[in-house]
């Protein structure tokens, strides 16, 4: 599955010294609870960073915080240049957004979905090439429940494009999807810097932060322990003389599961198949009426 370039509109890029995101001493409290503790960091245009870390670190909370899901305690925060709660309409137009959860009508086709995304930004949105980007140009009239996992990652990505946003956030995409899946959905975000775009991912899997970013950032209870590329930290750790206890092997058990197979856990066809047997039902029932 090769995505194909979006071809829209240029992206709305700042100058090239002006970084896509800045952070600057973020907080966020709950009471006595610090989520986010002073946090700083910044992404560069057209890379794709990490924020790495395990669940309740402070990620999802540092990204609702960035998108105006969640008002910060205390810092600043800047995408392309503009502050997020002073230029807070300008901001949002830059971004595009796919969330752990997203809420998507069910009685709406995957087409009729990114219509009516597209109209809360005033924009009409290429449904076709949104469809064929994330490779489900054949399922324009397929509804939310007739996709496999994967396909509904895939489709919520399409989804966070519709305004043609330069700078795309991804909260725990993968999480959940077998193999297969996963590598797809890692294929398409790869595009999206192949893009021109800027990607700012969440994970808490080593492997994807290892595979997919330019630079990550290491988050544990709120705070930042050390930003840089993946080789560099691991360079790092090495010259203290950290040696890993087990022997890294070349391939896993999943990496012969694919070999065998061909596919993961959840083929997309079991969701094919269950959308035929869907049709078959109800005809069967027509028939007996």
């Amino acid at each position: 599955m090769a995505a194909q370039p979006i071809t829209t509109s240029s992206p709305r890029l700042a100058s090239p010294g002006v970084p896509a995101l800045a952070v600057h001493g973020l907080r966020k409290t709950y009471g006595t609870f610090e989520a986010v503790r002073g946090i700083d960091f910044e992404v560069k245009q057209g890379e794709i960073f990490g924020l790495l870390g395990p669940n309740g670190a402070g990620k999802t909370t540092t990204i609702e915080i960035v998108i105006g899901l969640r008002p910060m305690t205390a810092g600043r925060v800047e995408i392309l240049g503009h502050d997020v709660t002073s230029a807070a309409t300008q901001a949002r137009t830059l971004i595009g957004v796919q969330l752990q959860e997203s809420d998507f009508f069910e009685h709406l086709t995957l087409a009729e979905q990114l219509r009516f995304l597209g109209a809360c930004y005033g924009m009409a949105p290429d449904t076709d090439a949104l469809l064929g980007y994330v490779d489900l140009g054949d399922r324009a009239g397929w509804k939310l429940k007739q996709l496999s996992g994967g396909q509904k990652q895939r489709f919520a990505l399409a989804a966070s494009l519709v305004n043609d946003p330069p700078v795309v956030l991804l909260d725990e995409p993968s999480t959940g999807l077998d193999p297969t899946a996963r590598r797809q959905l890692w294929e398409l975000i790869r595009a999206l810097r192949g893009d021109g775009r800027t990607v700012l991912l969440s994970t808490h899997y080593m492997e994807e932060a290892e595979v997919l970013c330019d630079r990550v950032a290491i988050m544990d209870k709120g705070v930042i322990a050390a930003i840089d590329t993946p080789l560099e930290l691991i360079h790092q750790l090495v010259a203290t003389g950290f040696k890993r206890d087990v022997v890294v092997r070349d391939a896993t058990l999943e990496d012969v599961f694919i070999q065998l197979t061909g596919h993961g856990f959840e083929d997309e066809s079991a969701a094919e198949l269950a959308a035929a047997n869907g049709r078959h039902g109800r005809g069967k029932k027509g028939a007996t009426s």
